[in-house]
């Protein structure tokens, strides 16, 4: 579809007639018609329009047609151009304890290891979520930031694919984990979210509790979702009276408690099919914004009828040279 940006221009067309109109009918419309030239030092000359310089202000006419055409911008409008979707901070915390060497896991019918399993996931759901910024952070006996927050998606997966059991150590520092994984997010127009990944073991380790990182969490609004995988071999507890059991609540929150008390869900894995499900309910959980389509597709066109006026008005000017040239 061709349209014109500035189709008022388009008026100026039709005063283009009306000058050639003029102009014909001051050279007589075609009949010869007699010029006087005067000089001191000579004689009358008499100089004779003849039907043939009409031709002249012909493509005058129509160079100045196609400029006013030029100006008026013609384009061809295409598709609407959609934006990409508003995206959101997600922060990968994966434990990386000995526990998570366990090859209670399968894939393609093959036994893996709990690690193996959980790699190949995020890594299919860090491809699938391509708006997202991803940051991410191990734990063991300590934390690391791994990635920080980024677009670069090759980046991650690289990072999720280098992971190690035991490259943080065989503690547990959840707090410290969570802590560093809440410092780089970005609040914008989508919260931000943590996606916690770790067998369910107590932390032991670290200098900042998980109930401290909970409270900032809950405080800057972001979601941590939780993913207990496996069955982590822990000693028989010891009966616990109803207040003490209250208190090492408050005190130590288990994944369950993280995920509530910060507007996250809670999922137990025990199988490659439940964390494929898993990542899936995240990502309706943590949809990515669709943008409304702003700005179409646009040609310009104006360089046809400015190139063609040029040429139309050159092609003008030759001929009154080579007339005036003519004896």
């Amino acid at each position: 579809m061709i349209e014109f940006s500035q189709p008022v221009v388009l008026w100026f067309a039709a005063l283009v007639p009306l000058w050639l109109m003029l102009a014909l009918r001051r050279r007589g419309q075609g009949a010869p018609a007699s010029w006087v030239l005067r000089h001191p030092q000579l004689g009358t000359a008499t100089w004779q329009a003849s039907p043939g310089q009409r031709v002249p202000l012909v493509w005058h006419a129509l160079g100045f047609v196609l400029l006013i055409t030029a100006l008026a911008q013609p384009r061809q409008v295409g598709a609407w151009i959609t934006p990409p979707p508003q995206g959101r901070d997600l922060a990968l915390v994966i434990d990386t304890s000995l526990t998570m060497s366990l090859q209670d896991f399968a894939l393609n019918d093959k036994p893996v290891s709990r690690m193996a399993m959980l790699k190949q996931v995020l890594a299919d759901f860090v491809k699938a979520r391509t708006a997202d910024r991803f940051a991410l952070l191990v734990f063991g006996s300590q934390a690391a930031l791994l990635t920080p927050p980024t677009f670069d998606h090759a980046h991650v997966l690289a990072q999720l694919r280098r992971l190690q059991v035991g490259v943080a150590g065989d503690d547990t520092a959840l707090g410290d984990a969570l802590g560093l994984a809440l410092k780089p997010l970005r609040q914008q127009q989508l919260r931000p979210a943590i996606i916690l990944v770790s067998d369910g073991e107590p932390s032991n380790s670290g200098e900042m509790s998980p109930a401290e990182a909970v409270a900032v969490a809950h405080q800057l609004g972001v979601a941590i979702h939780t993913l207990e995988i496996g069955s982590a071999s822990r000693a028989p507890a010891e009966p616990v009276a109803p207040d003490d059991r209250i208190e090492a609540a408050v005190a130590q929150p288990g994944l369950a408690d993280i995920a509530r008390l910060t507007g996250g869900q809670h999922w137990k894995i025990r199988s490659s099919a439940d964390a494929q499900a898993v990542m899936q309910a995240i990502d309706q959980l943590e949809p990515t914004l669709a943008r409304p389509a702003q700005a179409r597709e646009v040609h310009e066109w104006f360089w046809i009828p400015l190139v063609l006026g040029i040429a139309c008005l050159t092609v003008a000017q030759l001929l009154l040279i080579r007339r005036q040239g003519q004896p």
